[in-house]
């Protein structure tokens, strides 16, 4: 048990330069203390204890903001950095010495049953604000980018970035020359949908309105 936890507070210092001591960073770290408190629930999930599994995850998630299932996975070494708004899967696996930022889902897409999240390698890297969602896995030492939303499976040590991500770099190698002026924003192709679908209603209330007329007269 303290062996883990030693290894945890070292994941700390090794990966966030602004980490302090590890008597701060045990006091005051609060993706510490998600993955501190996610240990004993998960041991109380296995063990048939679920509701109390499920009340202490929810008690670390007001705490922290860092919401961990009681039945995901957590290796050694993983570091959940500034934490808030990080999401963890039941179904999920976080392989040794991973680093999760903020904003972080591993999540699922609503359509599957059973194993239903991703599964993630030793040393994987998921940036802030990064959306992994479906039961695939992410290979040892890949790198997640910021933001990027990951529907398929990511080989070792590669690169995915975008929405949908696709893999730009494996190895170290460019694979593709990323197009930073094209790349799709989703922000913009919801606004075009939804202005077609204005356009489609505004036809339909046209031709009412024109039936109606031939109606009356």
């Amino acid at each position: 048990m303290f062996e883990g936890l030693k290894q945890d507070i070292n994941a700390v210092k090794e990966r966030d330069p602004a980490a302090p001591s590890s008597l701060q960073i045990l006091l005051i770290y609060s993706g510490l203390h998600a993955i501190m408190w996610h240990r004993p629930a998960y041991w109380l999930w296995n063990h048939g204890h679920r509701f109390l599994a499920r009340a202490i995850s929810q008690i670390v998630r007001n705490r922290t903001g860092v919401e961990i299932h009681p039945a995901a996975k957590i290796g050694r070494g993983v570091l959940i950095d500034h934490g808030m708004g990080v999401v963890i899967g039941e179904t999920a696996e976080v392989g040794d010495g991973c680093t999760i930022y903020q904003g972080v889902t591993l999540g699922g897409t609503g359509k599957e049953s059973g194993k239903r999240h991703p599964t993630l390698g030793k040393n994987v890297t998921v940036g802030c604000g990064a959306k992994v969602l479906g039961p695939f896995s992410v290979g040892d030492g890949a790198k997640i980018a910021a933001h990027a939303v990951v529907l398929s499976e990511i080989p070792e040590y590669a690169t995915a970035v975008g929405v949908p991500a696709r893999v730009v770099r494996q190895y170290g190698r460019r694979l593709e020359q990323l197009d930073q002026v094209h790349i799709p924003d989703p922000v913009s192709q919801e606004f075009c949908r939804l202005q077609m679908e204005n356009d489609r209603l505004q036809m339909e209330i046209n031709e009412l309105h024109k039936f109606h007329e031939g109606k009356e007269h």
